[in-house]
């Protein structure tokens, strides 16, 4: 009973610690963290037309904010909201608050949708995230951010 209690647990070692050999090369290149400043992804590269900058302010509790509230833009312009403060924030679109197309055209100008027309969460300081109206038509764009809705944290982006 002993000796096959032994062998069991034998086997199981060698299954469990062995089998998937690598040269100690690959150990050592899957051990070694990339260096500091380096990023996993190639970044996003950079709009190719004009860029309105958007700050997503708030304590976390009472007040939070865009800044500004209400802007206006030209079609094809890039809306860069910025997380500085009390986030985590997003920017989701009212989808009958919209011009007729706009839907398809924030779809398309949105990247990594956390849901329809909602763009994902920023979470650390100074996270951005880029909302493109290129094909956007004329009209009222009215927005909030989903964690603070109920604190008023609206906009309302006029196309021209």
């Amino acid at each position: 009973m002993r000796f096959t209690l032994f062998i069991s647990l034998v086997a199981f070692a060698i299954v469990a610690c062995g089998g998937d050999k690598k040269s100690a090369a690959s150990q050592a290149e899957a051990a070694t963290p990339a260096p500091a400043g380096v990023a996993a992804s190639a970044p996003a590269a950079e709009p190719a037309g004009a860029v309105v900058e958007v700050k997503m302010t708030g304590n976390g509790t009472t007040a939070a904010a865009f800044e500004p509230a209400k802007l206006s833009i030209k079609p094809g312009t890039t809306v860069r909201f910025i997380n500085v403060s009390g986030g985590p924030h997003d920017i989701a679109f009212y989808a009958d608050s919209i011009p007729k197309g706009g839907a398809d055209a924030l779809k398309k100008g949105m990247p990594n949708p956390m849901g329809d027309l909602t763009g994902p969460f920023l979470t650390q300081p100074n996270e951005k995230y880029d909302v493109s109206f290129t094909g956007a038509p004329a009209g009222v764009y009215k927005g909030y951010c989903l964690p603070h809705v109920a604190l008023g944290m609206k906009i309302a982006i006029t196309v021209q």
